[in-house]
């Protein structure tokens, strides 16, 4: 067989565009000229952590998240599942996400400062848990402990700057780019688990605009995208917002990890007295 000479910019043959591997190069050379002339990349770890102090202590926001996640298939295939979430918060202790799947299923988690209530509006089913206390313990609760699925979830913490700087082991700086609606910096980076691509906003509100996540552990190393729009720092919502009143009909559920707890505790045999079963 034809050994194929490779091309070492993009790892293609060297049959594929000439013209692709040129402008990689003419971008990459303009990239090193501008620094040269004394421009200076930015730091990436400082962008981040621009970032992370900015949305950490922003009282109230909302924003528009469009999500897709991979999900390998036991045939090899990769699917590509979607979902649309509106993320409204209010410090100290008032949450609420509205998710809509691809497949049109709605459902909502609400956070009031008292009790957090998860409801699927196609099976009309709700559960609630009590955990008084701020949106940062509600958040780790709902996820650590009744094990439930928040994606980005760590954005959405007081504790921003402090768990990024303990969970990111190396940030970088890649380029400015202007394709996101707004001046941005691309940013890549790696946690323990996950190699994250993040695009933040050029400026005095350095928010988050894109996330890429790459689960470089997990078989067929499938990734999380999200797109972030119509961010509002300057919404005031009223508690109502925050409030969850069961549609008439709907029917109120454990959440699972709370039947996992109660389930050994009925199964285990009685002790009797003097400590002999």
């Amino acid at each position: 067989m034809e050994k194929r000479e490779r091309c070492f910019v993009c790892s293609h043959g060297r049959g594929h565009r000439k013209r692709f591997c040129a402008l990689s190069l003419t971008a990459v050379a303009g990239l090193a000229l501008a620094w040269a002339d004394g421009g200076q990349a930015p730091d990436g770890r400082e962008v981040l952590m621009r970032m992370a102090d900015f949305l950490s202590k922003a009282p109230n926001w909302r924003v528009t998240v469009h999500t897709a996640y991979d999900a390998l298939q036991p045939e090899g295939y990769k699917v590509e599942w979607n979902e649309v979430r509106t993320v409204t918060l209010s410090r100290p202790d008032r949450l609420r996400v509205e998710s809509q799947r691809s497949d049109g299923a709605r459902s909502l988690v609400v956070f009031d400062g008292k009790k957090i209530t998860t409801f699927d509006e196609s099976t009309q089913v709700y559960a609630q848990a009590p955990r008084p206390g701020s949106v940062d313990d509600a958040v780790v609760y709902f996820v650590r402990d009744l094990g439930m699925r928040l994606p980005l979830a760590v954005l959405l913490l007081g504790r921003l700057p402090a768990e990024l700087q303990q969970r990111v082991q190396s940030v970088e700086y890649v380029e400015k780019t202007a394709t996101l609606g707004a001046p941005a910096y691309h940013l890549v980076g790696k946690t323990a688990t996950v190699d994250f691509q993040l695009w933040i906003a050029e400026g005095d509100r350095p928010l988050p605009l894109r996330a890429v996540l790459t689960y470089k552990d997990s078989p067929g190393q499938p990734q999380f995208r999200a797109q972030f729009s119509d961010w509002n720092l300057d919404i005031k919502p009223a508690d109502s917002l925050f409030t969850f009143t069961p549609p008439a009909g709907a029917n109120q559920i454990p959440f699972a990890a709370t039947l996992a707890k109660i389930a050994p505790m009925r199964q285990a045999p009685a002790v009797r007295k003097g400590g002999r079963q």
